[in-house]
């Protein structure tokens, strides 16, 4: 059953609905979000790159220094749900992982959001409607936070403390605006590229070796996908039978899990 539009929302925002699925979420001012002081960065579109001193994930890698981007353990992350198919993950999962959820997916499956939560697993924010991010205004990228916020709390009643930016699009802009709403940004060291399963462009069993591999290697932050069948087949068996001292991303660095 989808998630009801809560009254509390209602008077902050003076909507009586959730913005549409896979479009913009609306900036709401006057909620104490002050956006005067964000850095002058321009806007830019995916596969373009900006000066080096903006530091671009999806560019060169560059994480700045509250950003997390490796960890103490294997941190197993799971991107773009909740879905039908998270059920199957969280079912037969035995270690925690860290769900980076899309606003418009929460309130569609909130049964699915807190059931995850129910077992223990740390509820993330990953936007509203997975943009990227750089290619907006400061005033959309805002708007992509704050109804994932909203959505994380009418069905969760908390408030997120970890963001992953889609695409892992994020410059100094993007930061200073998702440090405005007292999240920290979560990116990855190690990308299983599972959603390549889909198109036959990998297999499961290179995954696996890829995993073995950055075993030897030492821990980290996984990217993994909850929102396709076959993923969450192999985020289970990496989980049971590859990764050991799996840990959510609030454990990696020792902070709490929510705001």
């Amino acid at each position: 059953t989808e998630t009801g539009f809560p009254s509390w929302l209602a008077e902050l925002t003076g909507r009586t609905d959730w913005p549409a699925q896979w479009a913009l979420a609306p900036f709401v001012s006057g909620t104490g979000i002050d956006l005067s002081d964000v850095p002058d960065i321009p806007i830019r579109s995916q596969g373009t790159c900006p000066s080096s001193d903006a530091c671009a994930f999806d560019c060169t890698q560059c994480a700045a220094s509250d950003d997390v981007s490796s960890c103490s353990g294997f941190a197993q992350t799971f991107d773009d749900g909740p879905a039908s198919t998270t059920t199957n993950l969280i079912n037969n999962l035995n270690t925690k992982a860290t769900f980076f959820t899309l606003g418009q997916n929460i309130i569609s499956y909130p049964d699915i959001y807190r059931a995850t939560l129910a077992k223990g697993h740390l509820m993330a924010s990953h936007t509203w409607s997975h943009p990227f991010l750089p290619s907006l205004t400061n005033e959309q990228i805002a708007g992509e936070l704050q109804w994932s916020i909203w959505a994380m709390q009418a069905a969760g009643g908390h408030v997120p403390k970890w963001f992953r930016p889609p695409y892992g699009g994020i410059d100094n802009r993007v930061r200073a605006i998702v440090r405005k709403f007292g999240m920290r940004s979560v990116l990855w060291n190690y990308d299983t590229n599972d959603w390549k399963l889909a198109g036959g462009d990998i297999t499961p069993e290179e995954i696996f070796s890829q995993a073995t591999s950055w075993i030897a290697q030492g821990p980290g932050v996984v990217l993994e996908h909850d929102i396709v069948a076959q993923n969450v087949e192999v985020g289970i068996e990496l989980a049971s039978s590859y990764f050991t001292d799996l840990v959510t991303v609030n454990e990696c660095v020792g902070d709490s899990e929510y705001q």
